[in-house]
């Protein structure tokens, strides 16, 4: 029965005694054949009742009567209780932006397909593992500007940053204005944790603002900045295409300014972290992902309901409907 989906018993104990109605059945049908005697006639006319009446099909009303009856006492006395638990969840929330360098080396590919394709595909996955942060991006080349703000709405978030491409803004690159551009939106946050996740395969060499200029600003808010440097050691292939649009490659160097994006991380309280493949990204992603895990304080409630009273009540009912019936419609007759 459906009813009893979710029902437990305090005193499952008192159960067992369920197995006193079958004895107490069997007792019965016992009892009734000892005081039904046979005797022989010649002639069932006699006997013959002038009158017929079905109140002989209900003879058996008394043992049925009492079986309920000790049905609904053995189940009261067991304490049905049913159970609601439910949990309130607190958090206090991690707003994120990632910030990416989309310049013209960053279509190298040392990673597949190539850096900036590798870097938008594994940050999406990071994306998606974090449903409850607000998380924005922030993009960057000879300038630097904001593709998408804070946002909990994932989706729209993901399909900005499908749409990210070299060639949106000037070429360079300009790490302390991505930088820059980064702190600004974030500064303002209603989170307790702030981090800038910036990813770059070169050197600062374009911008109003230094790198380390813009790692003090984000210290002074409270910013943790992670900087990814991205590219293999010594030189990556390099698409270009001739005059007749053929595709060729060449060997450019990999350069990237390590210290200083070791000291953006210094300062902020951050790490950097040096991609030089596929796997290593997705591994730093995951790095970050266990290190930034917001604390979630979970509180437990558990509420009880007694469910003995329906059955007691019952009980209660079913006698009292037995003994009006034993002294009234079936006054005198064996039960």
């Amino acid at each position: 029965m459906n009813w009893f989906k979710g029902i437990t018993f305090i005193q499952p104990g008192f159960l067992w005694l369920l197995l006193f109605i079958p004895l107490m059945v069997a007792y019965y049908w016992w009892r009734n054949q000892q005081l039904h005697g046979l005797f022989g006639i010649s002639n069932q006319k006699a006997f013959a009742p002038k009158v017929k009446s079905n109140i002989h099909i209900w003879r058996h009303y008394g043992i049925f009567l009492r079986s309920l009856v000790l049905t609904g006492l053995v189940l009261a006395l067991a304490r049905p209780q049913s159970a609601l638990n439910f949990q309130n969840e607190t958090t206090e929330g991690i707003d994120i932006m990632i910030a990416t360098d989309i310049s013209g080396s960053m279509l190298s590919e040392d990673f597949k397909p190539n850096r900036l394709e590798a870097g938008k595909n594994i940050a999406i996955s990071f994306i998606k593992n974090r449903p409850s942060d607000l998380i924005g991006l922030v993009v960057f080349s000879g300038e630097s500007f904001t593709q998408c703000p804070l946002t909990i709405d994932h989706d729209v978030l993901i399909n900005l940053f499908h749409d990210i491409k070299n060639g949106m803004i000037d070429d360079g690159t300009a790490i302390g204005m991505g930088l820059a551009t980064a702190v600004s939106r974030l500064k303002g946050s209603p989170g307790k944790s702030k981090v800038i996740i910036l990813l770059t395969d070169g050197v600062n060499n374009t911008g109003s603002i230094p790198p380390v200029t813009a790692a003090e600003i984000a210290k002074q808010f409270g910013i943790r900045v992670y900087t990814v440097g991205l590219g293999t050691n010594g030189s990556a292939p390099y698409p270009f295409k001739d005059q007749l649009g053929h595709t060729h490659y060449q060997k450019i160097p990999v350069d990237i300014d390590e210290p200083t994006l070791e000291k953006i991380a210094g300062i902020t309280g951050g790490k950097y972290f040096r991609a030089k493949n596929n796997t290593d990204l997705t591994d730093i992603y995951r790095q970050i992902d266990k290190m930034e895990k917001v604390k979630i304080a979970v509180t437990q409630y558990h509420q009880r309901t007694e469910h003995y009273l329906p059955f007691a009540l019952a009980a209660l009912v079913l006698l009292t409907l037995e003994i009006l019936l034993s002294n009234t419609i079936f006054k005198g007759a064996i039960t």
